[in-house]
């Protein structure tokens, strides 16, 4: 049986510890991603939506390369949104960035009411080369 290993980014470990909860769990060549936020490094939200989602992906970078992935080894994207109606044609310019060619990971994307004060969170499967 394969021990799940929790995975942190050297420089975010703190904001985990105060909340109880690993950045990742890897398990056998899967990597599960707790979902990012656009936090800036003192753990507040970044104000731009659009500078908010692409530093989300930035933190979520940050954790896939604790596990020796990249986002290229991603397989399944999850993004919860509070107001995805205003949201969603910034959002798609940062994941196009992100994700400029297919082969496309899967992706869900969820409507919700709160995030603690930010506006996306991005969680994610990968799996580790």
């Amino acid at each position: 049986m394969t021990t799940p290993t929790p995975i942190f980014p050297a420089d975010r470990h703190a904001l985990y510890e105060a909340h109880g909860y690993s950045a990742a769990i890897r398990s056998g060549d899967l990597l599960f991603v707790s979902g990012q936020v656009g936090s800036r490094e003192d753990g507040s939200p970044e104000p731009d939506y659009s500078a908010q989602a692409r530093r989300a992906f930035a933190n979520l970078e940050a954790v896939l390369a604790a596990a020796g992935c990249s986002l290229a080894d991603i397989i399944d994207v999850t993004s919860f949104h509070t107001d995805p109606e205003q949201q969603f044609g910034a959002f798609m310019e940062v994941k196009k960035a992100v994700f400029p060619q297919a082969p496309y990971p899967n992706w869900t994307a969820v409507g919700v009411n709160w995030l603690a004060g930010f506006d996306v969170e991005i969680k994610v499967i990968a799996r580790v080369p």
